[in-house]
Formats: C-alpha cells, sequence, structure tokens
C-alpha cells in the first residue's frame, strides 16, 4: 500500500520543482501564482500576488474558472514545504497544463530564504 510520502515522490519525479532562489524569477515570469495551502495558512502569510486555491479545490477550480482554463499558462504553486505543490501540479499536468512548476521547500523555504511575505491586515472596529 502507497503512503502519502510515496504518492509525493513520484509526483515530484514527473514535476518541475524550482529552488527557491530561482522562485522569485519565476514567480514575476508566471501567469498565475497559487498557493495550495488551507485557507488559515494563507490568512496566516503568503507570498505576494499568490491566489489561494487549497489543494482539495484545485481540480475543480482550474475547471470552472474561465480565467484559468488555458492549457499554456505559466503556473507557479507552493505550499508549506511542497509536497502538496506537487501533488497538484501532477493533478495540473493530468489535466494538460503545459507549464506548471512548484517551489521547492515550499513556504517554509521562501521564508527561510528572507523572501517577501503579505499578510492581510488586521481588521480595525476603533
Amino acid at each position: 500500500m502507497k503512503t502519502a510520502h510515496d504518492l509525493v515522490a513520484a509526483a515530484k519525479t514527473r514535476v518541475q520543482e524550482i529552488p527557491v532562489d530561482a522562485a522569485e524569477q519565476a514567480v514575476r515570469d508566471a501567469d498565475v501564482l497559487v498557493d495550495v495551502r488551507e485557507s488559515d495558512e494563507f490568512a496566516a502569510g503568503h507570498l505576494p500576488g499568490a491566489i489561494h486555491i487549497s489543494r482539495g479545490l484545485l481540480e475543480f477550480r482550474f475547471s470552472g474558472m474561465p480565467a484559468l482554463q488555458s492549457r499554456d499558462l505559466k503556473i507557479v504553486l507552493y505550499c508549506k514545504t511542497s509536497g502538496r505543490a506537487a501533488l497538484a501540479a501532477a493533478a495540473l499536468h493530468d489535466m494538460g497544463y503545459l507549464n506548471v512548476q512548484s517551489i521547492a521547500g515550499g513556504y517554509d523555504a521562501w521564508v527561510a530564504a528572507g523572501k517577501p511575505v503579505a499578510k492581510p491586515q488586521a481588521t480595525s472596529f476603533e
């Protein structure tokens, strides 16, 4: 029986992971930057310019949103450490997307490298 780690390892053999030191350029070149973490993770901080589509909804959102349906889109994905992003990238490849990359080490590697992070402003009721 395969484990989640087995599935991630298999996905990583099929997808293009970019090292965090090359990720800023890849993000600039991308048509869309997607954070596949959960909502609370995204709300705590995310890469500037990222849209949030949790891993569990990825295929449905890409199928249902006209702006995301072109198979030629340049897509960069990330999650916390790169496992969910690898699975997401493999799924998008299976759907026919041609230019999909994921950030090796994910959000944690991005933060550890001192790269910029966007955090939503807390709502003030004063």
